[in-house]
């Protein structure tokens, strides 16, 4: 600019920080950022080039939801010492919703993927897929453990782990390799959930990166003891030594009505 003294026009002052005048007047209005003098002939505002930096400070905040009330607190006591302590608490904030965000985007691109899984699978199909490593919050459990006790320990760590809501991860259940090789096919072991962006890992189960084989299950829990008869007669009969536990998780719960309508993924690590 030519000259930084120059008064600007409430237009001119609105166009130059991409905001509607009208905000200039409602932030006028409620006492948070004055003009720097109104035209005594015709009560225009007028504005000062250097309030500038001013208003984009104003226009950060609200950026962040920040609240008027806060804003204008700040600005009754503006100093560098209170902008620092309120940018640090408002990062914080941001930091926190981008975490949310990304781990929402990591759901829904788990539920994408499940869906394309559905639209091509071949439910009579035993594969072979890669796997990376994954880091799981799990919870004990036992044949006398009840629902509703599966319930409360899945509860204690979506509060622990402050999942706001139960699409923030992916919960399935665990049973050894051990017991389905010995028949026991309703000796499951752990509930897990998977958490997107863990801050810490220790403590947690390692799924473990590699070769898993893959099944799927169509139907109640009363038949799922014929499947993996048929996933270890598989294993067997291609020379595939399984080992760990088998992780299973529900993938079409979003689009149906009905047990018998329900998919059950079981992946199992494997040695060649």
């Amino acid at each position: 600019m030519k000259s930084k003294n120059k008064r600007l026009t409430i237009g001119q002052f609105a166009a130059l920080h991409g905001i509607h005048k009208k905000t200039l007047m409602w932030y006028d209005e409620i006492g948070l950022f004055q003009p720097a003098a109104i035209d005594p002939d015709n009560g225009y505002r007028c504005y000062d080039y250097h309030q500038s930096p001013i208003l984009e400070t104003i226009l950060l905040l609200r950026e962040l939801d920040v609240s008027i009330g806060e804003i204008r607190a700040f600005m009754q006591n503006r100093s560098a010492e209170n902008l620092k302590i309120l940018l640090e608490q408002k990062s914080a904030d941001l930091d926190n919703r981008i975490m949310h965000l990304q781990a929402v985007r990591k759901t829904l691109q788990s539920h994408h993927q499940d869906m394309v899984t559905l639209l091509t699978m071949d439910l009579s199909e035993i594969s072979l897929v890669e796997k990376e490593e994954h880091c799981l919050v799990t919870v004990a459990i036992d044949k006398n453990t009840t629902f509703e006790e599966e319930v409360e320990l899945i509860t204690a760590e979506t509060a622990r782990y402050r999942l706001g809501r139960l699409h923030d991860a992916a919960y399935g259940s665990m049973i050894s390799v051990k017991s389905l090789q010995r028949g026991s096919f309703d000796d499951y072991s752990r509930l897990f959930i998977e958490i997107p962006f863990l801050s810490q890992k220790n403590g947690l189960h390692r799924q473990p990166a590699g070769t898993y084989l893959r099944a799927f299950h169509k139907g109640g829990w009363d038949g799922i003891a014929a499947r993996y008869r048929e996933i270890l007669d598989y294993a067997h009969g291609q020379g595939l030594t399984l080992h760990g536990y088998s992780y299973e998780k529900g993938i079409n719960e979003t689009v149906i009505d009905r047990i018998a309508d329900y998919i059950v993924q079981i992946e199992i690590p494997v040695h060649r």
